[in-house]
């Protein structure tokens, strides 16, 4: 990667698993970025100067997806003349080919899908290669080896289209996905009030795996009145676990989002946290709670204790389709 970033990168340097990508520990998740109905309805140039600002702040890691309707377009747009300042991750197994704008509902694990739906992000993002590729959809592993999807995807990687590649699951099925040699990378939902995973990422991170968390602030449900939640959780769920844990008075007045931003980079498993706004102040924020670096032990320590004991601990919870879209 190299340009015109002017910042040193969001939350840190970090080298990704065996890769010879250095990643910002702070990343963008560009599902706000889908267009109505999932997401809010932005100006396109205003969404073009956003994502340039992301590098322009020290967070070139983007992560995004076919399902996610405008995002990869817009992206496109932003990243004309500008490809070196980023490190772009997309999924695949999502529906390819449909028009422009539409949010995918399925996922189809096939070689001839998966080749599609590259191929296709490609030419949304006007660029040569991705950076990353995740296997979309929380799939089985027989589901993958019998649709051929990691010849695939490593076909695509001998051509020079992809770089790196894995998936993006959740427990139960991410457990089968551990010792994939070929897979590098796995994204993994994760935060202080969801660490059903905790223990799982434990576990690939000791094989040398790249992990990228999803979700780490909660959809910013602390600092919305809990108006809204993450996904994967039912009405009310995360805020009485937030409630039992006291976290309130844990925290002595730190800022909820800056809590939750801190909790999962102090755990040295994660490499990219992803954080989801379009509002540039929020990112700036967001940045300057990642800067202030891993909660101290002491804080850290009693709020693990205490969200075990509220329920979101390794193993604990069902993950639940849903959540209110878009983000407040």
């Amino acid at each position: 990667m190299s340009g015109s970033q002017t910042k040193p990168l969001a939350g840190g340097a970090r080298a990704f698993g065996t890769s010879d990508l250095i990643v910002s520990r702070l990343g963008y998740g560009a599902m706000e970025l889908s267009g109505p109905p999932r997401a809010r309805d932005l100006p396109e140039a205003e969404v073009i100067s956003f994502v340039h600002a992301l590098a322009d702040h020290g967070m070139p890691y983007i992560d995004t997806s076919i399902d996610y309707g405008l995002s990869e377009t817009l992206i496109g747009k932003a990243l004309i003349g500008r490809r070196a300042n980023y490190i772009l991750a997309s999924k695949c197994a999502c529906q390819a080919g449909l028009p422009i704008g539409e949010h995918g509902e399925s996922h189809v694990y096939s070689e001839q899908n998966v080749i599609a739906g590259v191929e296709q992000s490609l030419q949304r993002l006007r660029t040569d290669y991705l950076d990353v590729v995740q296997v979309h959809g929380n799939p089985t592993r027989r589901e993958l080896e019998e649709g051929g999807v990691i010849e695939a995807l490593l076909g695509l990687q001998k051509r020079g289209l992809v770089r790196y590649f894995g998936i993006s699951s959740r427990l139960p099925l991410l457990a089968e996905f551990v010792d994939v040699e070929a897979f590098t990378v796995y994204q993994v939902p994760y935060s202080a009030l969801q660490r059903t995973n905790e223990a799982v990422i434990e576990a690939l991170k000791k094989k040398g795996k790249a992990i990228v968390t999803r979700g780490v602030t909660g959809r910013g449900a602390p600092s919305k009145g809990w108006a809204t939640r993450p996904i994967g959780t039912a009405q009310g769920e995360v805020q009485g676990i937030w409630q039992r844990a006291g976290l309130d008075e844990l925290i002595k007045g730190m800022d909820p989002i800056e809590f939750m931003i801190r909790f999962a980079l102090t755990n040295p498993n994660l490499d990219v946290a992803l954080v989801a706004t379009t509002n540039l102040a929020h990112l700036q924020a967001n940045i300057a709670s990642a800067a202030k670096g891993p909660l101290p032990a002491d804080l850290y320590q009693a709020a693990c204790q205490s969200l075990l004991a509220a329920g979101s601990g390794p193993g604990l919870g069902v993950y639940k389709g849903g959540g209110p879209t878009p983000v407040l």
